[in-house]
């Protein structure tokens, strides 16, 4: 389950903005999200800048299909045209490509142009084509516009292009245009180098389908086949249209037969051979594929329920293979990345083993060097490794548990130096010889700057920093309080509060209470946000109140390993324990408290519904209203098979409470849902009716996960508000 921002939340277009803002600085719903009337607050785009292959500073801007590209120099900051041709929309239409097409496929292409890179994949008509910035030309790569191609991937050479026709692999070589067929057996149950749902979903990332992997010498391609043919059918029905548009999708729910999955390695002439299953006896899953600068392969299993983790070595003929690094946790063991190797063979590796995730240093042997970095904290992304330097550059929430700040150690531990000196959330690139880095980062109360700093942290020119957006100057906003609260045991939790802007601690508010509460899946970051619905609650005379529960605070996985197995229970005593803050600033209607919350944030408004009484209406949207009805990976990973598990599936269940419901809900649902399904919502109208439980209810036709475009976000908006001022 991927976190989905509840529908509370609103990140304004960053556009032209049109119409007039209301003179006494007040917001509206229709200032916010009428499809015609809505505002857009302009803010200052930050300058596009990045570091090329060459270590040049470029920035980069792309006007009329026309990209325009300057080296940059750091120490005086003069700025120098590169002799690129980045005139795309010309190189494109030179190509018989109709212009509207070429302005579309120009704006697409120019945010990806970098000195040094020459070759860029695009689709157009159906079919694959190169455009190449050397001899400023595109080429037709493939010629059967009656066949869908996608997932194309050039190789690290860029001489071979592989992509998917349907469930089956192919390459096709640059040069010559030349198409060859690498598997043969694709079919709607056998996928060769294609991802299935709950893998795309859960473990590879949505939106990311292709499941092959270029070895570094571009000679051949790992690949993963899914035998699918015991994964159950669901069945979306689409009566939003005549003819329906049905659509049928392989999903495992909990306990279902997941697929079946293979390991290959297949060349470019076709010749394919597959990796010994280390594990016949038992059910996994794949969960990394790569390769090592060497060119061996590596690959990370689990095992089904996810409590283990075993990184795989293979042999040269990428068939055999050994544990080079196991993990094992007390609940579940995450997916980790890739190990990151040094020129001696040695490598970096993340792992969770403490409770907090830190770096680990192994030698070429696979033999544990070194702790690199340790303590109740998390390293977020490592950067890379500076072997001149000896140093290992990463982001970690050493000081702001809620945001992150730039670090580097020495390789061997000692030395551990915070390079970013404004609290926030920083997003840095690093210079390839490690020497500077660009910075830019915001906070909740500073707007997003963008810096150039110094490889030990000092900063050597400030880029950007447009400030507070002009028509928000206008706004009364609300005032943004950050705090930290104890749990019952002492567990700091994390919160924020949006006050209206005349507030009065003698007066009583009702509160308007936000949250996901999924694993590992915050809601309270120190970072900038143009959150205008909350500031608009907030002057109709609400409090907005946000709380990550502990197992959602995102800090260290030991932190949400006690939900093992009890989805629900935990989250429920965190959320109570910081109502009971609230009870006591004695400002908060603790009798006119609204829950709200989308996807697993819709689960547990359902289940706070259901499971107690601290609040008068709730704000259902797209949820889980039974484990047994999700997806086997995510829901195995904290709650275990439903067979070997069922008083904990009950526990967490909403539809075995629904008879428990207090208070008024408002269930919000797309009739397309291929995550969270429509039959959840469903079933738990069922038993509502059962029970003789009132409830309202708004459907989104055609729509998915998350409803989009303006019609239907305006109409979700519009039954929010009315729900919130009828019930609330």
């Amino acid at each position: 389950m991927k976190k989905i921002i509840g529908w509370g939340v609103l990140v304004i277009s960053l556009f032209q903005a049109g119409g007039t803002l209301a003179s006494d600085g007040k917001l509206s719903l229709e200032m916010l999200y009428h499809p015609t009337q809505k505002e857009r607050f302009e803010s200052k785009p930050l300058t596009r800048l990045f570091w090329d292959q060459q270590n040049r500073l470029i920035e980069s801007q792309l006007q009329d299909g026309i990209v325009r590209l300057s080296e940059v120099t750091p120490e005086t900051w003069k700025k120098q045209a590169l002799p690129v041709d980045g005139n795309l929309l010309r190189i494109l239409t030179s190509a018989k490509i109709e212009e509207k097409e070429a302005r579309r496929l120009a704006e697409m292409l120019g945010g990806q142009i970098q000195p040094g890179l020459y070759a860029y994949l695009f689709s157009y008509r159906n079919d694959l084509w190169l455009l190449d910035l050397k001899s400023a030309q595109a080429k037709e790569l493939t010629h059967t516009p009656d066949q869908n191609k996608d997932e194309a991937l050039l190789s690290p050479d860029a001489k071979t292009v592989a992509y998917l026709k349907g469930n089956d692999l192919y390459v096709t070589d640059v040069a010559s245009a030349t198409e060859k067929r690498l598997t043969l057996d694709g079919s709607e149950t056998n996928l060769n180098g294609r991802l299935d749902w709950v893998y795309m979903e859960e473990i590879y990332g949505r939106g990311k389908l292709h499941a092959f992997w270029w070895s570094p010498d571009s000679q051949k391609l790992a690949f993963l086949n899914f035998d699918e043919t015991r994964v159950p059918l669901y069945t979306l029905s689409g009566d939003y249209a005549q003819p329906a548009k049905t659509e049928r999708t392989r999903y495992p729910k909990a306990g279902d037969p997941n697929p079946i999955v293979k390991l290959g390695i297949i060349d470019k002439n076709g010749q394919l051979s597959w990796t010994q299953n280390p594990y016949p006896d038992q059910e996994t899953l794949l969960v990394q594929i790569g390769w090592t600068p060497d060119g061996h392969l590596l690959a990370a299993w689990q095992d089904r329920v996810q409590t283990w983790l075993d990184l795989r070595l293979y042999d040269a003929f990428s068939s055999a293979s050994k544990v080079i690094v196991r993990e094992t946790s007390p609940a579940w063991t995450e997916r980790l990345p890739f190990p990151i190797f040094f020129k001696d063979g040695s490598f970096l590796w993340e792992s969770d083993r403490s409770g907090h995730r830190h770096l680990y240093h192994y030698d070429k042997n696979y033999q544990l060097v070194k702790t690199v970095t340790s303590g109740n904290w998390d390293v977020r992304q490592v950067y890379g490794i500076d072997e001149t330097g000896n140093r290992i550059l990463f982001s970690a929430n050493e000081r702001n548990p809620i945001g992150n700040d730039v670090y580097a150690v020495n390789v061997d531990g000692s030395h551990l130096q915070r390079l970013t000196a404004e609290s926030g959330t920083h997003q840095v690139q690093w210079n390839k010889t490690m020497t500077q880095f660009l910075d830019t980062w915001s906070s909740l109360k500073q707007t997003p700057k963008q810096a150039l700093f110094s490889a030990s942290g000092q900063q050597l020119k400030l880029i950007d920093d447009p400030g507070l957006p002009e028509k928000m100057k206008g706004l009364q906003l609300a005032q943004v309080i950050q705090q930290q609260i104890q749990a019952r045991d002492g567990f700091p939790l994390e919160s924020l509060l949006f006050l209206p802007p005349d507030f009065d601690p003698k007066k009583k508010y009702p509160v308007f209470h936000h949250l996901y509460a999924g694993p590992m899946a915050s809601q309270v970051n120190d970072r900038w946000s143009h959150n205008l619905y909350y500031h608009f609650l907030a002057q109709q005379g609400y409090i907005v109140w946000i709380l990550d529960n502990r197992s959602a605070s995102n800090k260290g996985v030991a932190s949400a390993w006690p939900i093992h197995k009890k989805l629900g229970q935990l989250e429920l005593q965190d959320q109570l324990d910081g109502l009971e803050w609230l009870r006591r600033q004695g400002w908060a209607d603790m009798e006119r408290i609204a829950l709200d919350g989308w996807s697993f944030g819709g689960y547990f408004t359902s289940y706070g519904m259901t499971h107690s009484q601290a609040w008068k209406i709730g704000f259902v949207g797209a949820p889980v209203t039974d484990w047994r009805l999700y997806d086997s990976v995510y829901t195995e990973r904290y709650m275990g098979l439903p067979q070997e598990n069922p008083d904990g599936y009950d526990r967490g269940s909403v539809l075995k409470a629904a008879g428990n419901l207090h208070g008024k809900i408002l269930i919000m649902h797309g009739t397309m849902d291929d995550n969270v399904h429509p039959q959840n919502t469903v079933m738990l109208i069922d038993e509502l009716i059962k029970a003789g439980k009132d409830y309202s209810l708004q459907l989104y036709p055609g729509q998915g996960h998350g409803p989009r475009g303006d019609a239907m976000i305006w109409s979700l908006q519009k039954a929010r508000w009315e729900f919130l001022k009828n019930n609330l």
